[in-house]
């Protein structure tokens, strides 16, 4: 199949209609934590690049707004194939819960929705401070459609412990398709252990990257139709077989209506991330008054309305 590559280049060239046998050398540099584009112009993609998607070269990642103070933040009109702003996009970041994005391709790609899941001790008992919970005990039977909306819309991180267990047996199991699934689209300066999100030193990924796996979900209808809920109530039974429900309220306040996007763009879904080192995290996906299609991040914005009002101010590029 063949493959195109977009890179976006001030005043400089466009690449399209690269062959899928041959692979671009993308090197990283532990030094400064950021990968460089070497020789890009006149090189092939390999199959890890999905086609028609934008590669931004990093010396082009650094544009100035400075009503923009995260560390990263991006917005790619992916009808296009057009960068409107990319600010250190392959810093490397942790994902707080925006890892719950890649442990949902995983149940997409691989899992059967219908599957009933029992929740376990671990899934039960996690003790983290400030980790979001669902609530859900040992002993709950659950289907993992339910699971997915819970993780997705209320990201609860229970859910995502249960997911794991029930797919892979454990947590470092679950991971380790996780980052098969990451690699496979192109995500490869990404590196994930647990399907959460809750803070480990060794789980880090890029803007780029995030890009790249959201980019993915929103190829299947049932991701979309999941994160463009502002609620869901999840109905499950207990040890003892008693029916229980749930009501899960939506983390994203486009959706909730406490934020209001510009006028002319809907905002139809995302997922938020919050932890003391991530900072506050924002994706979303929107689209404007001509059906044009875009994904936006913010990375470590300090608190929540900062991370909102900075998310509008992005989406504004787009008029």
């Amino acid at each position: 199949m063949k493959k195109k590559l977009i890179c976006i280049v001030l005043s400089v060239t466009f690449l399209t209609g690269c062959s899928s046998s041959s692979a671009v050398l993308l090197p990283y540099s532990e030094a400064d934590n950021v990968i460089s584009y070497e020789n890009i112009i006149g090189t092939e993609v390999s199959d890890f690049f999905a086609s028609d998607l934008t590669v931004i070269p990093d010396e082009l990642s650094h544009m100035e707004d400075t009503d923009i103070t995260a560390t990263s933040a991006l917005i790619v009109n992916t009808s296009d194939d057009v960068v409107l702003y990319a600010n250190n996009v392959y810093e490397r970041m942790y994902p707080a819960s925006l890892t719950k994005l890649i442990t949902a391709l995983v149940v997409l790609e691989e899992a059967d929705l219908t599957d009933t899941v029992t929740v376990s001790y671990n899934a039960s008992h996690i003790t983290e401070s400030g980790a979001k919970l669902c609530g859900f005990k040992e002993g709950d039977k659950i289907t993992l459609e339910a699971l997915l909306n819970s993780l997705l819309i209320y990201s609860g991180n229970d859910a995502g412990t249960a997911i794991a267990e029930h797919m892979s047996g454990t947590q470092k199991g679950f991971s380790k398709k996780m980052n098969e699934a990451a690699k496979k689209i192109g995500a490869v300066h990404s590196n994930f252990v647990n399907p959460h999100g809750l803070h480990d030193d060794a789980q880090y990924t890029t803007a780029y990257d995030l890009y790249l796996i959201f980019n993915e979900l929103l190829k299947y209808d049932k991701f979309v139709s999941i994160i463009n809920q502002d609620s869901y109530t999840a109905v499950y039974t207990d040890a003892n077989g008693k029916e229980h429900t749930k009501e899960f309220a939506t983390t994203n306040r486009y959706l909730k209506g406490t934020e209001k996007a510009p006028e002319g763009i809907t905002v139809i879904g995302g997922k938020t991330g919050t932890t003391r080192k991530a900072g506050n995290c924002l994706i979303l996906y929107s689209q404007d008054g001509q059906d044009k299609s875009f994904i936006s991040l913010i990375l470590q914005a300090d608190g929540g309305n900062s991370l909102f009002s900075q998310m509008t101010h992005l989406l504004e590029k787009i008029k």
